[in-house]
């Protein structure tokens, strides 16, 4: 056969993986702010993959496609670790500001650095356990099989692009509509309950009380995010209905709060948002309870790998021993660098936090890649909320230094399990797993550095160039919102014990589910907004009907490009018009 047919790790798959994984990652991190979950840019990168190497350039190959998605898909996982912890120190220091207390300074370089340590160290974990989890293990890895679905397509890669470049254009004609504020009716919302006002439609017609938020937030991106969740994103309907319909009635019911605009505000700030954190912390310590299993299978994994390196196949298909060593002490040396260049800390300290953080990251990028490769589903939230606690107890509630490790380990145990779905990917389709390797050393580190830059911008983008994103504004970051709970609690004290004790027993409860990821997802429902929550439902429900007419095949070839489209398209006009406001106004 010609050197043609094997063409693999080249220029061109790696360009376009980069250029691929900055747009995804850009778009994605906006996503994250406003619904407290980030989405997987894998199938997004493998459809544009084909329509340019195939369809553009006429040169493309499966494994040069899997190159492609593999840069961008890394790319995007890094900005997720950046996008569920950084958000959490700006809104503690405004936070603390408002009472007239500016104690907590943070800077660029020292997260910067932690983010690079961690993307190198998810790649260093993860790749002695390549063999023995996916080619003796088999563990399934179904995000992995899926994009390997794609990719064998082939012919279908083309219509895809075209769908979801539609899907882009719709979304982008609609962001920009609604930002002009032509459709904008305030008079008729004041007068008959019925309009959009702010980006939302309201139904309340003056017969639905506002304590019951007859409203629905006019986000394709929002809705296009349920369509790609399905049956799957219910939960997280049910917890904002459950919130909202059935909480806050009750509330205003018992007199417990008044049934005013303040009684609303009263509701949502102080009782449905701290029941909300609460709840999103029992699901995801839950999360980690019920991957016990999967813990105990990763170091039987560990030890059997350590037996089988080296066994079948050639030696050239792994990255050498010697370069993971060298790898793994260039992030320590990161880790340490961006620990001592935090404010107050000692270099003892920094020491402490540059091991156990080390330590700590390996066994959670374990834990995480097992947990991924048997169920889907990323305990991400609780080890961040674990990570992040320990280091404040072993930093002396050093608040910047904590968050420090905390994006360093959620950076690299996404990493870890992104790297696994992407080797699944290339073993399914016969690619040289030392070239996925190599590239994922190279470029994630990209990501780390591109999320943190948009979060500066979108955090930059509010009044006086600050408060972008938190509650009340259109990016409500509530993963932020919940790990700045647990800072204040450990650092403060003065916080709802009451509420957060309460919902981490729910959370724990509904975390036991046999439905993966439930007492996150409905923890994240109660403290967001019921309109996003309510948009996404409607998307839900919108994919549910869709299939039942048309069946599975029609979703996954037509839906899910269109959605994916929306999403980005959204996205990418948010952070763009959110960085011309910041220009004008200089």
């Amino acid at each position: 056969m010609s050197q043609e047919q094997y063409r693999e790790l080249t220029v061109a798959a790696v360009v376009l993986g980069i250029i691929q994984g900055i747009i995804l990652n850009v778009a994605f991190v906006y996503a994250a702010l406003k619904l407290g979950f980030s989405i997987g840019g894998s199938t997004v990168a493998a459809i544009m993959g084909y329509a340019i190497l195939r369809g553009v350039m006429r040169k493309g190959t499966m494994v040069e496609n899997n190159i492609n998605q593999t840069i961008a898909s890394g790319m995007n996982t890094a900005g997720t670790g950046i996008v569920f912890t950084v958000p959490a120190l700006f809104l503690l220091q405004a936070s603390q500001a408002a009472q007239g207390n500016d104690s907590l300074q943070f800077s660029f370089l020292p997260l910067a650095i932690a983010g690079i340590a961690g993307a190198i160290l998810g790649v260093v974990v993860i790749i002695p356990l390549r063999k023995q989890m996916i080619e003796l293990d088999r563990l399934r890895f179904p995000s992995g099989v899926a994009t390997a679905t794609i990719i064998r397509a082939g012919s279908t890669g083309l219509d895809k692009a075209i769908l979801l470049g539609a899907g882009v254009l719709i979304s982008v004609i609609w962001k920009l509509l609604l930002e002009s504020g032509w459709l904008n009716s305030p008079t008729m919302v004041a007068n008959w309950g019925f309009g959009i006002q702010s980006e939302e439609l309201h139904f309340g017609f003056g017969i639905i009380p506002d304590y019951c938020a007859p409203v629905v937030y006019l986000s394709l991106m929002n809705m296009a995010a349920g369509m790609l969740a399905g049956r799957g994103g219910i939960p997280f309907f049910l917890g904002g209905a459950i919130a909202w319909w059935v909480i806050s009635p009750a509330t205003v019911g018992l007199g417990w709060a008044p049934a005013t605009e303040q009684g609303i505000t009263l509701i949502g700030g102080q009782m449905l948002r701290p029941i909300g954190i609460g709840v999103i912390i029992g699901g995801a310590l839950m999360g980690v309870v019920m991957s016990i299993p999967a813990i105990r299978a990763a170091f039987a994994t560990l030890a059997s790998a350590t037996k089988t390196a080296g066994v079948g196949g050639r030696r050239s298909d792994e990255m050498s021993m010697w370069t993971i060593a060298w790898g793994t002490g260039a992030a320590i040396l990161l880790f340490f660098l961006a620990s001592r260049m935090t404010e107050g800390v000692t270099t003892g300290q920094a020491i402490i936090s540059a091991i156990v953080g080390t330590l700590w990251l390996g066994l959670a990028a374990l834990i995480v890649a097992q947990a991924t490769g048997l169920t889907d589903i990323s305990p991400m939230s609780g080890m961040a909320l674990i990570s992040v606690t320990l280091m404040m107890f072993l930093l002396n509630k050093n608040v910047a230094a904590a968050m420090v490790v905390g994006v360093a380990v959620c950076v690299a145990i996404g990493q870890g399990a992104d790297m696994m779905q992407d080797l699944k990917t290339g073993f399914m389709i016969g690619a040289r797993p030392i070239k996925q390797q190599i590239v994922q050393f190279a470029t994630t580190w990209i990501g780390a550095i591109i999320a943190l830059v948009v979060v500066y911008v979108l955090w930059a983008g509010g009044e006086g160039d600050q408060n972008g994103f938190g509650p009340g504004t259109a990016l409500p970051a509530p993963q932020g919102g919940a790990l700045m709970g647990i800072l204040e609690a450990v650092s403060q004290g003065d916080v709802p014990l009451g509420k957060y004790v309460a919902g981490s027993a729910i959370g724990a409860v509904l975390g036991a589910a046999p439905l993966s990821g439930m007492g996150v997802l409905v923890g994240l429902a109660m403290y967001l907004p019921f309109s996003i929550t309510l948009g996404y439902g409607l998307g839900c429900f919108t994919q549910m009907i869709v299939q039942r007419i048309k069946g599975s095949t029609f979703c996954e070839e037509k839906l899910v490009p269109l959605a994916a489209g929306l999403i980005v398209g959204e996205a990418l006009t948010g952070v763009i018009l959110t960085a011309i406001k910041i220009y004008s106004n200089k």
